[in-house]
């Protein structure tokens, strides 16, 4: 599928704002397989490393997952929903979207307990696409309580 204008002028300025080339570095670092994709994307494969937490994730022109190129093919919506965190680092002029996620991800886990319902970010490339289930805003010490006790039953590794 060919690049539109605009997706054209994207690929470009997260190239110049470093936003894809900290994905590749990412992408390198997690011994990925960098493969081109839809409209200005780029694919990393088999990313290895376990954080993030997701089945998939956006820097700049380049989304990265640990699962195969098929798992793109099969999933039109979720690309949809990674193309628009690419637009977001586009209009973020690159990197400073990553400490602004973060801080979009923490405000909504101490909301809600979940990193993604509250999310600024998330909720413009739209929950659903991304696979995502809204939780209800719930109050602040069920949220911490929960997040104790979560971390009291995880087994402990030695």
């Amino acid at each position: 599928m060919a690049m539109s204008g605009w997706q054209a002028v994207k690929l470009v300025v997260n190239t110049l704002n470093l936003s894809t080339l900290t994905g590749v570095l990412v992408a390198l670092a997690g011994r990925a397989r960098i493969s081109r994709g839809p409209r200005g994307l780029f694919y990393a494969t088999g990313y290895r490393p376990k954080f993030p937490v997701a089945g998939a994730f956006t820097i700049g022109n380049l989304i990265l997952t640990k699962h195969d190129r098929a798992y793109f093919e099969e999933q039109p919506r979720l690309v949809r929903h990674e193309e628009r965190h690419s637009w977001q680092y586009f209009c973020l002029i690159g990197l400073p979207m990553l400490p602004l996620y973060a801080v979009a991800a923490g405000w909504s886990f101490l909301r809600t307990g979940c990193p993604a319902s509250r999310n600024i970010f998330e909720r413009l490339a739209d929950l659903a696409d991304g696979s995502y289930t809204e939780h209800p805003v719930q109050p602040l010490g069920r949220t911490l309580s929960q997040a104790f006790s979560a971390l009291r039953s995880r087994p402990r590794e030695r």
